[in-house]
C-alpha cells in the first residue's frame, strides 16, 4: 500500500512539475513573439522614414546608410530568433536612428514635415513598448532558467529536454549616461 502512494505521488509531481515547466515555457515564446511583433512593426516603419529623410537629406547619404544596415542587422537577428545577436543589433539601431534625429534637426523643412513628425513618434513609441517587452522577456527567461535548475525540478527537466533561454542583453553603450549635448554639435 505505502508503495502504491508512493508511486503516486511521484507521478503527480512530475506531472505538476511537467505542466508548471511548459507554462514557463510558453511564457518565454510568448515574450519573444511580442518581441517579435514590435520589431517588426518598427522595421516595417523605418523604410518610410528613411524615404521622408532623403527627400530633404541629400548630403547625409551616410548617415541614412548607417540606418538602413542597422535595420537590416535587427532583421536578420529577429528572423533567425537570435537572442544573442539581438542585443547588439538593437545598439547599433538605436545609435544609428539617434544620429539621424539629431542631423533632422539641421534641416528645418524636414524638421516641420508631419509624415516625419508621424513617423518619428510611432518609432519612438515602438522603442518603448519594445524596452517594455525585453524587460518581459528576461523576467521570463530568468523565470526558466531559475525553475530548470533547482532541485528536484532539475530532475523532471533534463529528463524531457527543457532548456535554458537565451537573456536578452544590452551592449555597454546602451547602458550609459547618453551625452545629449553632443548629439547637437555640428
Amino acid at each position: 500500500m505505502i508503495f502504491w502512494v508512493i508511486l503516486i505521488a511521484i507521478a503527480l509531481y512530475f506531472i505538476i512539475t511537467y505542466n508548471s515547466l511548459v507554462s514557463i515555457k510558453n511564457n518565454v515564446e510568448k515574450a519573444w513573439a511580442n518581441i517579435d511583433v514590435l520589431l517588426k512593426q518598427r522595421n516595417d516603419e523605418l523604410p518610410k522614414l528613411i524615404d521622408t529623410c532623403k527627400v530633404y537629406m541629400t548630403h547625409e547619404a551616410q548617415t541614412l546608410e548607417k540606418v538602413i544596415q542597422a535595420r537590416m542587422g535587427v532583421d536578420a537577428a529577429r528572423q533567425m530568433h537570435d537572442v544573442a545577436n539581438l542585443g547588439a543589433a538593437e545598439s547599433a539601431l538605436t545609435s544609428s536612428l539617434g544620429g539621424l534625429f539629431a542631423v533632422a534637426e539641421n534641416y528645418p523643412d524636414l524638421k516641420a514635415d508631419q509624415t516625419f513628425i508621424n513617423l518619428q513618434q510611432r518609432i519612438t513609441g515602438l522603442e518603448n513598448q519594445i524596452a517594455d517587452r525585453r524587460e518581459f522577456y528576461n523576467d521570463s527567461a530568468t523565470n526558466n532558467n531559475v525553475r530548470i535548475k533547482q532541485f528536484p525540478d532539475m530532475v523532471v527537466a533534463s529528463l524531457l529536454g527543457f532548456e535554458r533561454a537565451e537573456m536578452l542583453k544590452f551592449s555597454r553603450a546602451e547602458l550609459e549616461d547618453v551625452d545629449v549635448s553632443a548629439r547637437f554639435k555640428s
